[in-house]
């Protein structure tokens, strides 16, 4: 208790009063361009519960959390990754009877993987952290965009005539794969 809780408030054109809780963990009030300082200081009491909660998991969060990979950390995992993927994409491109275009490896922080409409395929440098059938998965989810440039059932078919069990995957990098991603910083 007795810990203070800074806030910023925003104006804007929006028509209601909203609470926010930044990823960086700063409390945020938006607020109508004529919401009046009372009304916005009336608001925040009566919200005061959640802010103050959702404040401490936040904190919380933030003392759990692992340090960022260094940049040694981040080539060394782009060279890893570069070791084992080209035979996953080999093994699957045969499989699939798919040929896919240039190949890069990143430190992307919002997917794992991605294929452009001319069939160029990114790969996140993170797999290398990655259980051997999260690589399996990601690599065989690029190349049946080949067939399926969309997540139609059709493309989850194929995905599945591959890799019956690819769900334990998908979880794996909703679950672990977020706590990896958060250590890109």
């Amino acid at each position: 208790m007795g810990q203070q809780i800074r806030l910023r408030v925003i104006r804007s054109g929006r028509k209601t009063l909203a609470l926010q809780i930044t990823w960086e963990g700063e409390a945020v009030v938006r607020a109508p361009y004529l919401a009046s300082d009372e009304s916005i200081q009336r608001f925040v009491r009566e919200h005061l519960d959640w802010l103050v909660r959702h404040t401490a998991q936040n904190r919380e969060k933030a003392a759990r959390k692992a340090p960022p990979f260094s940049e040694d950390e981040i080539h060394r995992m782009v060279e890893d990754t570069r070791q084992f993927l080209p035979a996953l994409i080999q093994e699957y491109s045969e499989r699939l009877q798919v040929r896919p275009g240039r190949i890069t490896i990143r430190n992307q922080r919002t997917r794992w993987g991605s294929c452009s409409s001319q069939g160029c395929l990114n790969f996140n440098c993170l797999l290398a952290q990655a259980p051997d059938q999260v690589r399996r998965y990601v690599v065989l989810h690029e190349l049946c965009h080949l067939k399926e440039m969309n997540h139609s059932p059709a493309f989850w078919r194929l995905v599945a005539s591959q890799m019956p069990d690819y769900q334990r995957a998908k979880e794996w990098l909703k679950t672990e794969g977020q706590r990896l991603i958060e250590r890109l910083g």
